[in-house]
């Protein structure tokens, strides 16, 4: 059974990482344990925060400047999975032709 990963929105991470310094009588391990993440999550996220002058970067849909850009991104994918599909077709066709 495989475990997929929780996306967290920058929100998340920046209050993640003021919840530790609120909280330096507690261990990271149980500031991660109390946040319901993981250890090394909850580091990457610090140095990240550090090493960006408090900003920690994302991933994924949050990044899109526009909806314009958010949609260019949908019709790519969209159009790369039919490609995909009609590449399929017509190796199924030609598979079937030979016979």
């Amino acid at each position: 059974m495989s475990k997929k990963s929780k996306q967290h929105d920058k929100q998340f991470k920046q209050n993640a990482v003021q919840y530790v310094k609120e909280h330096p009588d507690l261990s990271l391990e149980e500031c991660a344990k109390n946040l319901g993440i993981g250890l090394s999550t909850l580091s990457r996220w610090r140095q990240q925060f550090e090493a960006n002058d408090g900003d920690i970067p994302v991933r994924g849909s949050g990044n899109y400047v526009s909806d314009e850009q958010k949609e260019i991104a949908r019709l790519k994918r969209e159009l790369r999975d039919t490609q995909d599909a009609l590449d399929v077709l017509k190796k199924a066709i030609s598979i079937l032709g030979k016979e």
